[in-house]
């Protein structure tokens, strides 16, 4: 099986500024801390073959030696083989394939993801679907578009919110990202064009680049969505359909407004574009409820709907969903055929439990997320005055404005000191965000403190030295 190469330009891209001219740490082992911060972060993925070295050291400005030193780095903690013929390979450590800290570093502290633990309704939620489980044991257990009873529920839940729908208009998936996955497979090819957001949702990212499909990006202003760009851009590239996240946007944790979603399904019914809208945040909100979904403003069917109970709920209750026209469920329920046979039962009767009880626990849990985005934005304030934010309306995490471009750095000295960091790039396409870092608060307050505290001097040192530019000057 080949395997994905990664050109030197756009490697060279995805590092950003990865060299400090004035750091006291050597250059080989910068470039190795960039590079091992791309594979563990998602923006090189594994298996991918690096570009030749002589390219790739051209490109970089630096010696052969230089980067020869780094990738033996590389290969010395696990992160790269290299095979005669096949140049280097990415790959994660086999003593640890989530988490790898380095040598002598104290356990990582994942900052990078943003979700909270599990509380006590989910072990009651699974103890109700052991106890329903006995009726269904009957049956062989495969079923392409999931039960009729959480597909109910589901239905429910969105005429509750202003968007009529039966059982008929939903498909219980492996997760909202499954679900990105099997829609990708039925609307897309290789090489077709998928508009989203700048900023975005990073593995939403990655599965539409897994896709083979190309991101075209919209950027993001201050405040609100650009819906003239949006348009523009869909009447310029024509792209297949357009990915958004209009309810607690991931990272921004913005909300789109009435008026913005009937637009957009306006430009969307004259271009005739699908929008896979992501409502995964949607019960994560602080002040006030969002408004009706994106699908209740779309009068010409254009709108594929994907919700989840991961991050209502818990992480690792990997059920999700999709509302879409009956046409679609139906060409959906067909694609899936061809590589999944449904979703765990148990996991689905978790769901209902875990739906029908919502109201009784959700309100808590928006409470204790508004309470640690509060405390949190205190602890910024504190410890990094020199770092920007505005509050999100919803979700579950800070997108911070930084003031130099230096997220990846900052990040592969974080992972360094054993915390692992959201860098921006993550986000984006082409290397934009080098001066953003996406944050949880979803940690309790004394170890989100500790973990900001661990940080503040490998920032303070990346503020002390000067950027190559400031150097020049002063020579």
């Amino acid at each position: 099986m080949s395997q994905r190469r990664m050109g030197a330009t756009s490697l060279s891209q995805l590092l950003g500024q990865w060299h400090q001219e004035n750091s006291r740490t050597p250059v080989y082992q910068q470039l190795a801390n960039g590079l091992r911060q791309l594979i563990l972060d998602g923006r090189l993925p594994l298996g991918c073959r690096l570009p030749g070295e002589r390219d790739f050291s051209s490109l970089l400005d630096v010696s052969r030696t230089t980067l020869t030193s780094a990738l033996a780095l590389l290969r010395e903690q696990g992160y790269l083989i290299s095979r005669q013929g096949s140049g280097s390979i990415t790959l994660l450590p086999e003593s640890s394939p989530a988490i790898s800290p380095l040598p002598g570093i104290a356990p990582v502290l994942d900052l990078s993801a943003a979700s909270l633990s599990a509380g006590p309704e989910i072990h009651h939620a699974y103890s109700t679907a052991l106890t329903a489980l006995p009726e269904h044991l009957s049956s062989t257990g495969y079923n392409s578009q999931g039960l009729l009873s959480l597909r109910q529920v589901i239905a429910q839940r969105y005429c509750s919110r202003g968007l009529p729908t039966d059982a008929d208009q939903i498909i219980i998936v492996n997760g909202a990202l499954n679900g990105l996955g099997l829609v990708l497979r039925l609307l897309t090819g290789p090489g077709d064009r998928v508009v989203i957001e700048n900023p975005t949702y990073s593995v939403a990212l990655s599965t539409i680049r897994g896709a083979l499909c190309r991101p075209v990006a919209v950027s993001l202003p201050a405040s609100g969505w650009d819906v003239e760009g949006l348009a523009a851009t869909i009447a310029q590239t024509s792209p297949r359909l357009a990915y958004l996240l209009p309810d607690f946007h991931n990272p921004t944790g913005r909300c789109m407004d009435e008026v913005t979603r009937q637009r957009i399904c306006d430009i969307a019914a004259a271009s005739r574009t699908a929008l896979v809208v992501d409502e995964t945040m949607v019960d994560l909100w602080f002040d006030k409820p969002p408004p009706p979904p994106m699908a209740a403003f779309d009068k010409a069917d254009n709108v594929i709907t994907l919700g989840s109970a991961s991050k209502s709920f818990w992480g690792g209750l990997r059920i999700g969903w999709i509302r879409a026209p009956r046409k679609t469920i139906n060409a959906l329920i067909q694609m899936r055929n061809t590589f999944d046979l449904g979703t765990p039962i148990l996991e689905q009767l978790a769901t209902i439990a875990l739906l029908n009880e919502a109201e009784n626990f959700l309100p808590q849990r928006r409470n204790l997320l508004r309470q640690r985005r509060d405390t949190s934005f205190a602890i910024l304030s504190e410890i990094f005055p020199d770092w920007k934010t505005s509050q999100p309306e919803g979700g579950l995490s800070w997108w911070i404005e930084l003031p130099k471009a230096q997220a990846t750095v900052f990040s592969a000295h974080a992972e360094s000191a054993g915390i692992r960091m959201g860098a921006g790039p993550r986000f984006g396409v082409d290397g934009a965000f080098e001066r953003y870092l996406r944050l949880p608060f979803t940690l309790e307050t004394p170890a989100m403190y500790q973990a900001l505290k661990r940080l503040q001097p490998i920032w303070q040192q990346l503020m002390e030295e000067p950027s190559e530019r400031t150097r020049n000057i002063i020579v």
